[in-house]
C-alpha cells in the first residue's frame, strides 16, 4: 500500500509540475497575440469617423481600430453600409442578377464589387474579433492551469504520504 500512495503522490507532483510549466507558456503566448492582433489592426490605419454615426457606433466615433471589440463594431458599421449599398442583397444574389443580365449592367457590376470589397473587409475583422476572444481564452487556461499545477505540486506529499492508522 505504501508503493500505491508514493506512486500516487509522485504522479500527482508531476502532473501539477507540467501544468505549472504549460501555464505560464500559454500565459505568454495568450499576451503576445493579443499584442500581434494590436499590431496587425493598429498598422490598418482604420479609423472610425468623427461624427455622423448611427447612435450604437457613437461611443467609438474617432476611435482607431485596434482591440477585438472595436473590429467588431467597425465589422458592424461595413454591414451597415453593405446593406444599404446592396438593398440587403448579398454578394451571391447580385452576381445572380448581373450573370442574368448577360454580365451587361455596369451598375449591377459595381454594385458586386462593393458587395464583395465590404464581405471581404468585415470577414477580415470578424477573424480579428475571434483571434481576441482566443488570446482570452489562452490567457485565462494559462492561468488556471499553472493555478492547478501549483495546487498539485502542493498536496503531492499529502497524497503519496503512508496512510496513518486508526487506534
Amino acid at each position: 500500500m505504501d508503493r500505491a500512495h508514493r506512486w500516487t503522490g509522485a504522479l500527482v507532483g508531476t502532473v501539477g509540475a507540467a501544468l505549472m510549466a504549460a501555464g505560464p507558456v500559454m500565459l505568454v503566448q495568450g499576451r503576445k497575440g493579443r499584442k500581434e492582433i494590436r499590431s496587425e489592426l493598429a498598422a490598418q490605419k482604420i479609423r472610425f469617423p468623427g461624427h455622423g454615426l448611427p447612435d450604437h457606433f457613437t461611443p467609438f466615433a474617432g476611435q482607431s481600430v485596434e482591440t477585438g471589440p472595436q473590429a467588431h463594431a467597425y465589422a458592424e458599421l461595413i454591414k451597415d453600409h453593405v446593406v444599404k449599398a446592396t438593398g440587403g442583397r448579398t454578394y451571391s444574389e447580385i452576381t445572380e442578377e448581373l450573370h442574368a443580365t448577360g454580365n451587361d449592367d455596369e451598375k449591377l457590376a459595381q454594385l458586386r464589387q462593393t458587395a464583395f470589397m465590404g464581405e471581404t473587409l468585415r470577414g477580415s475583422l470578424l477573424s480579428a474579433y475571434q483571434a481576441w476572444h482566443l488570446t482570452t481564452l489562452v490567457t485565462g487556461l494559462g492561468g488556471a492551469l499553472t493555478g492547478l499545477g501549483a495546487a498539485l505540486v502542493a498536496t503531492a506529499s499529502v497524497v503519496g504520504a503512508k496512510p496513518r492508522r486508526a487506534a
